[in-house]
């Protein structure tokens, strides 16, 4: 345990850091959808969808889950502490979810770059916010 505040602090940062990716890759959609007719924007834009999503949202998708792991093993106590726990990692596995869409809809719009709307995109943005919502209500407030 008395790594454990480390390990939680690391959680933190790699949340922060996984939520900044999945705000952010689907804002590349729209702006890929609604610039479908300029290559070199498409150009631009597909290789920072890219590397967006291969060296941040991957990377700190996979620390924050590791680290969450890292602090249930070391205090499953965690499992009895409330059904806010389990609401909270049913959210994580949607956000885990989510960004596998995400890579799916990088390979269908380098293929065809005028699916879906900038509409559809800019309300598939909104996926991730509701779901950090719950988790951070659910982690300090525990309502139940």
């Amino acid at each position: 345990m008395a790594y454990y505040n480390w390990i939680l602090a690391f959680h933190v940062m790699s949340f922060i850091s996984w939520m900044a990716a999945l705000f952010y890759l689907p804002r590349l959609f729209v702006y890929h959808r609604e610039h479908a007719d300029n290559a070199g924007f498409l150009e631009v834009v597909s290789i920072q969808e890219y590397k967006l999503l291969k060296y941040i949202a991957v990377p700190a998708m996979w620390a924050t889950i590791l680290s969450g792991a890292a602090m249930l093993w070391l205090n499953p106590a965690l499992f009895q502490s409330g059904g806010w726990i389990h609401l909270k990692l049913t959210a994580v596995a949607f956000l885990f979810a989510y960004q596998i869409s995400l890579a799916r809809l990088h390979t269908i719009l380098k293929k065809d770059p005028h699916y879906k709307s900038g509409k559809f995109f800019r309300l598939y943005n909104e996926v991730p916010t509701l779901l950090m919502i719950v988790i951070v209500i659910m982690v300090v407030v525990k309502p139940f």
